[in-house]
């Protein structure tokens, strides 16, 4: 596994694990299941574990915190905060004052089992809590020692910017991925000029570019994916060229849709860190297989250029999920 450095002195895997879906979100969890690919994934050299305190909520920080109980694994955590949501409900609301960080950060130091937490984001932008305000309070968490990094989710160029300017952004995490690539309007450029390191998830569009999805009905009880405007029945038609281009694009270079998408974006820049989220262990070992895949030039530009011919149908979250994106 290659390292890769996010911000001045964030070491970590080239590719990371997304751990939401362990707790909700992609159907029934199964704790066993979760600790195995946990296991596996430091097996192969993945030392970037993100989750997050709305995930479950809070099943996921005391996931990741059993396991490392139990590991004793040398591992980054990435956790965040800013999004409230009630158990069972998918409604949310946001709160980024620096009085909800210190008590967000006290609550998943507990459920994390850790004295520090290694990158700390702020989940969603709230755009009525001026960024300064909330950036200092994280500043104050740096300096007490209950987090060590800063960073930002969904963030826009000019926040960004504003943030950066009261204390060092570490990393941005936004959605990123062959069809979602809005990050590159403003935000990659940003973070470039900055020496600030980027973090996609749902690098493979919540798994529609690995070509598994070809119908609206495929989804178990409990996957918010049947609700999204991109998997409804009205997009799946539309939006399953861009997975098919995607997969013969692999099949010519001799590896899998996923593992081709994920080498797309760790060729991009190379302070660029996936994340990309996985149940299963077979998908986890796949995944991982990605950093070992070059591509060219040459490639990249023809695989960009395929897929930007084809439409993306539907918006990447519902009217609910898009509160705080860009902000």
């Amino acid at each position: 596994m290659q390292i890769r450095t996010l911000g001045t002195n964030l070491e970590v895997s080239a590719m990371g694990l997304g751990c939401m879906g362990m707790s909700e979100f992609y159907g029934p969890r199964d704790d066993d299941q979760a600790m195995q690919v946990l296991n596996t994934a430091v097996d192969l050299g993945v030392t970037f574990f993100d989750t997050a305190d709305m995930y479950g909520p809070h099943h996921n920080e005391q996931l990741i915190g059993a396991f490392l109980k139990e590991s004793k694994a040398q591992v980054q955590i990435a956790t965040k905060f800013g999004i409230v949501r009630n158990p069972g409900e998918y409604k949310r609301s946001l709160d980024n004052s620096a009085a909800y960080a210190k008590q967000a950060c006290e609550a998943s130091l507990k459920r994390l089992g850790v004295d520090r937490i290694d990158l700390y984001y702020v989940h969603r932008i709230d755009p009525a809590q001026p960024i300064e305000e909330t950036m200092m309070g994280l500043s104050d968490l740096v300096s007490e020692g209950k987090i060590a990094r800063i960073g930002l989710c969904e963030v826009s160029a000019a926040t960004l910017r504003r943030a950066h300017a009261v204390h060092p952004v570490t990393a941005v995490q936004t959605e990123y991925s062959l069809w979602s690539r809005d990050v590159e309007k403003s935000v990659l450029s940003t973070c470039k000029e900055l020496g600030i390191g980027f973090v996609p998830y749902s690098p493979l569009g919540r798994g529609f570019l690995t070509g598994r999805f070809q119908a609206a009905n495929e989804f178990e009880d409990g996957d918010f994916r049947a609700n999204l405007p991109r998997f409804a029945e009205t997009a799946v038609t539309t939006n399953r060229k861009i997975a098919e281009t995607v997969a013969n694009i692999a099949n010519a270079k001799r590896c899998t849709p996923a593992q081709l998408s994920l080498a797309w974006l760790l060729a991009k820049a190379p302070d660029i860190v996936p994340i990309p989220g996985t149940k299963h262990v077979k998908y986890l070992r796949e995944n991982a297989g990605a950093v070992d895949i070059e591509l060219a030039t040459d490639e990249i530009t023809a695989l960009e250029y395929a897929v930007s011919q084809l439409p993306i149908k539907g918006e990447r979250y519902t009217e609910e999920g898009m509160k705080g994106v860009d902000a």
